[in-house]
């Protein structure tokens, strides 16, 4: 029995209780299902009798013992006891708990998954990085929570389309040119252009892949540095983002915003909803009335968009292609653009609190021999995406940036995530894994085999770690749609290691595998259905992060 099923049993133990007329409540839309920290206290503790008492007219312990009555019915439930206030202790047998295991290998790689956001359309944002540069270490840490989160997403039954937001207009786009222009020519760099010997290579690549280009006058030049080096640069992005394993669905054009007309348009549909006026030759819109410090300009009195009429443009287009929920995924030093974006979602008739929510990640740092990092020899001043994947993996830099809350700033120790040790998290996880299938084929070369469902005998699991470890088993799915509901991946991760520990104290302490001549047990096979089992959720929860589950280290 899952927390997920002992939660709709509860449910079902309340409204049988209402339906005799014990009760005079509603049925709680949620209830919540705990591993008590002292096991003696039973496998799950539940405090629906103190969430419904005051409703109730009754003391919590009365209504603790209605719904224990009705629970204490259902098999499975070997013992429970009404402590303190009103806490229900359940206790199940050992059957009941070890049947888990043989539902997780029939489920496999579905096993977590459910349908908490079934129907919901999910545009899901990240990195966006301007394409004048590689991905730099801020990106590097979207690409990996980004990528995971849209994982989760779709895991908990939501369509998730991921997207990439190409700023491919502007001021910066023509500083790159003229960057790309001048590294090609021998010119010294303009000022406030961009620097690094990515910046000679792109630029030697344009002019290999079309001669005759330094022939051209310096306005024929820039443009074809401009629209060349940004082909380039994407490609490279691309290039990047997939041997990162990070997916996007959508690379979608701010550039195509202005050549389709779509800024304009979308200038003159929030001027329909009555949030734009005329100001010094300048439209506005109105952001003020929702909260915004300032109203913002969309077209300057030269006649120029700005970025904010841009910025419309697209959220307007997100929702045009029936996008309920707009997630934007950007960096800490765009705080400023939380408001301003939910304005513009008020300002087009939509509802801040629902259609938009903006992630702001912060900021990350890496050591080496207790030193920090800062300099890539590539980018110049940055450290960027195949910087980190050179130094510490893909596997390593995807767990590490995505196991720590976002809103929390984070210092990477190249030297912790290369080391085959404890400390390394996700050697760790990934190592119990390994160990896991090290025991499987052990087991075949053995002729061992764990046997069929119907022989497998669940309530022979019976030890304090075998049920420690079933416990956590269960909580999975639970953790997944929290991942999901607060977009928050490092939950999985997090999970992932407290599953790990109580593989590697189950393993030290319960034998899975004869010894010699000894004879194959019942006990034996169970517990490689628990081994399968526990190696499974493992495995999931690893591929939500976007990372291996290796069979050897």
């Amino acid at each position: 029995m899952t927390p997920a099923e002992l939660s709709q049993a509860v449910q079902d133990a309340v409204r049988a209780a209402v339906e005799a007329g014990e009760l005079t409540v509603d049925i709680p839309e949620t209830v919540n299902v705990e591993r008590p920290k002292n096991r003696d206290h039973g496998d799950y503790a539940v405090n629906v009798a103190l969430q419904l008492a005051k409703a109730a007219g009754k003391p919590p312990r009365q209504v603790a013992e209605l719904v224990a009555a009705r629970l204490r019915e259902l098999p499975g439930i070997a013992k429970i006891d009404i402590a303190g206030p009103g806490f229900l202790n359940i206790t199940l047998d050992t059957a009941t708990q070890g049947e888990l295991a043989r539902t997780i290998v029939a489920e496999g790689a579905h096993y977590g998954h459910g349908d908490a956001f079934a129907g919901l359309k999910i545009n899901l944002e990240f990195v966006s990085a301007n394409p004048t540069g590689p991905i730099h270490i801020g990106g590097v840490r979207w690409a990996a929570v980004g990528d995971s989160l849209a994982r989760i997403l779709r895991a908990c039954g939501a369509d998730v389309t991921t997207e990439y937001y190409i700023n491919d207009a502007g001021v910066q786009i023509s500083k790159f040119g003229s960057s790309l222009l001048a590294a090609a020519n021998g010119r010294p760099v303009p000022e406030d252009g961009y620097v690094g010997e990515y910046i000679t290579d792109i630029a030697a690549e344009i002019v290999k892949q079309n001669p005759g280009i330094l022939d051209l006058d310096d306005e024929a030049q820039l443009e074809r540095f401009r629209t060349e080096g940004l082909r380039l640069m994407v490609a490279e992005i691309q290039r990047s983002m997939a041997e990162f394993g990070a997916h996007f669905d959508v690379w979608f054009s701010e550039k195509s915003l202005h050549d389709s007309g779509a800024v304009e348009k979308a200038v003159e549909r929030l001027r329909e909803q009555g949030h734009v006026f005329d100001k010094d030759g300048a439209v506005w819109l109105r952001t003020t009335d929702f909260g915004d410090d300032k109203d913002r300009v969309l077209i300057k009195a030269d006649g120029d968009t700005t970025y904010f009429a841009s910025d419309a443009a697209y959220y307007l287009n997100k929702r045009d292609r029936g996008n309920d929920v707009n997630v934007y995924m950007l960096g800490a030093d765009h705080h400023g653009y939380v408001g301003r974006l939910k304005a513009i979602v008020a300002c087009a008739g939509d509802d801040p609190t629902h259609n938009i929510e903006v992630l702001i990640g912060q900021f990350v740092k890496m050591l080496k021999d207790g030193e920090e990092v800062r300099m890539s020899k590539r980018a110049g001043n940055i450290i960027t995406i195949d910087d980190v994947v050179d130094w510490v993996g893909v596997d390593a830099a995807r767990y590490s940036l995505a196991r720590v809350p976002t809103d929390s700033t984070l210092t990477l120790d190249i030297d912790v995530l290369t080391r085959q040790s404890r400390d390394n998290p996700v050697y760790y996880v990934q190592y119990a894994h390994a160990r896991m299938a090290s025991i499987a084929r052990n087991a075949a070369d053995l002729g061992i085999d764990k046997g069929t469902a119907e022989q497998f005998k669940p309530e022979l699991l019976a030890t304090e770690w075998e049920n420690q470890l079933l416990g956590r088993l269960g909580e999975f799915p639970g953790e997944l749609a929290e991942a999901g509901q607060f977009r928050a991946p490092h939950r999985v991760a997090r999970y992932l290691e407290e599953l790990a520990g109580d593989y590697h104290r189950f393993y030290d302490n319960c034998r899975i595998l004869p010894r010699g001549d000894e004879e194959v047990t019942d006990l034996m096979r169970a517990r490689l259905w628990l081994l399968e089992a526990t190696r499974t959720v493992i495995a999931n929860g690893l591929d939500l992060l976007g990372v291996s589950a290796p069979e050897r280290m």
